[in-house]
């Protein structure tokens, strides 16, 4: 079963650790499990703490280094996507696919032009917004509130007052006209709603879950659901346990049974259509059923068992991605 992941921090533990590489190492990313997944392709996030560093655009171009190193070391083995053919051309080279992605879009200095060299350098996807407001929108909680999120009762505040800036609402229409991808996870509610108002087509939620399944801010609430599915995008379900179900404690166990409960429900609601994947795979500190990208079948199978056909399996793991992509990257 090919596999499309549309979120891990991967990046950023290999800059953090730069003993460790991507052909092989001890995360849940690396090119032998993914190669043992049928990976067709990985997104790779590169994540700047914007509030961690006096200038977090150094941060990003850190790991920007990072990625096209270690593409450029196993370039007999994956290679960058940059245009919907390089997904095919790929393929046919036997090389798993990676997009390049930023996570927290606001490290551009409100500056437009850092946003079309951004996708000079490769990005092909962004996240408006990480845990923080920034120059774009804001989440629906931010840590400028609190010490550690997962033990914050914001993790239920919803905010449907603030939408995107007018830089936000330049932002995207100027994505949109480059052909990158609007990613929406951690996004507030009211800056949704304007990434469906103020744009025409598809975006995603790289990795979100329904929030009527699991009540906290960070997934979608049933009507989002609803009009991403009608506006062709696709959420990724996030394996983070905290999102799947609610925990005791932080840092839940992130149990298949709960994968499937999501994705029952979303196929009920909106249709099988927006459903992929977005493991959040090395950005998150649950107890993995699925430890990493060669257990992917595990998942697959599950689906099975709940009565999913073979082609509904395959355009949750692969094939509505892969329609975003075709629609949206030039």
């Amino acid at each position: 079963m090919k596999v499309i992941d549309m979120h891990c921090d991967t990046i950023l533990e290999l800059l953090n650790h730069p003993e460790k590489g991507l052909f092989q190492n001890d995360l849940s990313i690396d090119i032998q499990k993914m190669k043992k997944g049928d990976y067709l392709l990985q997104n790779f996030a590169l994540f700047t703490d914007q509030k961690a560093l006096s200038i977090p655009e150094k941060q990003t171009m850190r790991l920007m280094d990072v990625f096209w190193k270690e593409i450029e070391k196993n370039k007999d083995y994956i290679a960058p996507v940059l245009c919907y053919e390089d997904i095919e051309k790929n393929e046919k080279a036997s090389k798993i696919s990676a997009l390049l992605t930023l996570e927290d879009g606001g490290v551009v200095f409100n500056d437009l032009s850092m946003l079309r060299n951004y996708y000079r350098l490769g990005v092909r996807m962004i996240a408006l917004t990480w845990n923080y407001p920034n120059g774009i929108g804001y989440p629906n909680f931010s840590l400028d509130d609190f010490t550690d999120y997962k033990q914050a009762s914001s993790l239920q505040q919803i905010d449907t007052i603030h939408g995107l800036t007018d830089f936000g609402i330049q932002y995207i229409r100027e994505m949109e006209r480059l052909g990158m991808i609007i990613d929406v996870s951690h996004l507030n509610d009211a800056g949704f709603y304007d990434v469906l108002k103020y744009t025409t087509k598809p975006f995603v939620a790289s990795h979100s879950n329904a929030r009527s399944i699991c009540p906290v801010a960070r997934n979608l609430s049933d009507d989002m659901i609803r009009v991403m599915h009608a506006r062709g995008g696709v959420m990724g379900i996030n394996f983070c346990g905290d999102f799947l179900e609610e925990h005791t404690m932080p840092n839940g166990p992130s149990r298949i049974e709960a994968m499937v409960r999501h994705i029952l429900y979303i196929k009920e609601i909106a249709g099988i259509d927006c459903i992929g994947l977005g493991t959040d795979f090395d950005g998150i500190h649950s107890d993995l059923e699925i430890p990493d990208a060669s257990c992917m079948n595990k998942l697959a199978h599950a689906l099975s068992e709940h009565g999913f056909t073979q082609e509904e399996i395959e355009k949750i793991f692969y094939k509505n991605v892969l329609r975003v992509y075709k629609e949206v990257l030039k």
